[in-house]
């Protein structure tokens, strides 16, 4: 399991940015140690543990990009046609060695080595046959669709480096070096759980007074999303013994623990006040609206994560901070996507010193632009409003005011994952 000093999250400002939180989870956290090698066709979604080196150049051949004739350049005339005979024909995958006589052509196909001495290849289209001979049109270049040894990637460089998440791209590089296993760490194991007494599971019956747990299928799937190995560790009711002893024994189990709910200042907030008694809790004020404060905490040596109780400031508060505290916990190098600048279909006034994330929808505007559309309702419970949206504009700090029409930044909600 991750082991933690006590005072890793420890921060002494009243409000924090994001970028102050950041700083702290990367200065601060150390990833899981532990790998393990598996097959390539497993390590779809995997971190990569250390960087992977080419045993060899890819490709290995210089070789043709195309069907057509293979040439030397000096034989072209610089003007006009050149008439020349074919020597031979190389297929792919033709192990013979071939050489090019001076004033001869080969024809060769896509994938096919290139015969020693030719350093240019004709496409069969822009060349003529006639009784055994090829004419040649003149202005090709020098090494005009030929592929180099080791254009890809040069023997000894690292194709691949640690710490990415193997995705099928990385998969096809691996393959086409000849490697059949790669070294990633091991998932992480995350403990999710839901405090409150009015939180109701679906499917039993609501109480008066009484919600359904939303927050719990908020995480878990988003976790999943990026192959975490989730505990889903149910609903703990607001009493202080056997909520600390819950979290204090999946401590024990796990990497990380979050929890969505009562981590405000209230006297019915329990998690705030038995984190505090099992552990090592510092309260994050983040600058962000939604959300409210963060707990962030060490039980055991396992960080524990508290996040508000209102989806919508679960959905902001994960996405801004816990998921990258997960990616460095990980062994993940990870950032989050560049917003994409899109144009501001409505008006807008915030407070200064707070970033503020307004839930949003991408239309195209009467001009071609895009536009980011609000939606109706801002509420941080309303969770319609993230079911109704595409994705996320931000309004940072200094901006108080915004018009419409002007340009902000956009992310997605599959980029902020």
């Amino acid at each position: 399991m991750a082991q933690l000093s006590n005072d890793c999250f420890a921060f002494g400002g009243e409000l924090m940015v994001i970028e102050e939180g950041l700083r702290l989870i990367s200065e601060r956290v150390t990833p899981v140690a532990e790998t393990e090698t598996v097959p390539l066709a497993q390590a779809d979604g995997r971190i990569l543990a250390e960087n992977v080196i080419a045993p060899l150049d890819l490709p290995g051949f210089d070789n043709s990009a195309v069907d057509g004739w293979a040439v030397r350049h000096a034989d072209l005339k610089p003007d006009g046609d050149t008439v020349l005979p074919v020597q031979g024909r190389i297929a792919a995958g033709d192990r013979a060695a071939h050489r090019l006589a001076p004033g001869t052509v080969a024809r060769i196909f896509t994938g096919a080595a290139m015969p020693a001495d030719a350093d240019t290849v004709f496409m069969q289209e822009d060349v003529r046959e006639d009784s055994g001979t090829v004419v040649l049109p003149a202005g090709l270049s020098e090494g005009a669709n030929r592929r180099l040894a080791g254009e890809d990637i040069a023997k000894g460089a690292v194709a691949l480096k640690a710490g990415l998440r193997v995705e099928p791209r990385h998969l096809a590089l691996a393959a086409a070096l000849g490697l059949t296993q790669l070294s990633v760490r091991r998932p992480l194991r995350v403990g999710v759980l839901s405090t409150g007494d009015e939180v109701t599971e679906p499917g039993t019956a609501l109480p008066p007074g009484g919600l359904y747990d939303a927050n719990r299928f908020l995480l878990i799937g988003m976790l999943k999303r990026i192959g975490v190995e989730v505990s889903d560790l149910g609903i703990f009711r607001d009493e202080p013994g056997a909520l600390g002893l819950g979290i204090a024994e999946a401590a024990k189990t796990h990497d990380l623990l979050i929890s969505s709910g009562g981590v405000s200042t209230g006297e019915e907030d329990h998690t705030r006040h038995v984190v505090e008694q099992i552990g090592t809790l510092v309260q994050w004020r983040l600058a962000i609206k939604p959300g409210r404060p963060v707990a962030m905490a060490v039980v055991h040596g396992t960080p524990f994560v508290g996040l508000p109780g209102n989806p919508v400031a679960v959905f902001v508060t994960y996405t801004q901070v816990v998921r990258a505290l997960i990616a460095r916990l990980a062994g993940e190098d990870w950032s989050p996507a560049e917003p994409v600048p899109v144009r501001a279909a409505f008006p807008y006034r915030k407070k200064s010193g707070r970033r503020e994330f307004v839930r949003v929808t991408l239309r195209r505007g009467a001009d071609g632009v895009t536009e980011a559309h609000k939606h109706p309702r801002e509420g941080a419970g309303v969770i319609t409003s993230l079911t109704e949206s595409s994705g996320l504009v931000e309004l940072r700090e200094d901006v108080t005011r915004l018009a419409g029409g002007e340009m902000v930044g956009y992310r997605s909600f599959a980029d902020l994952f």
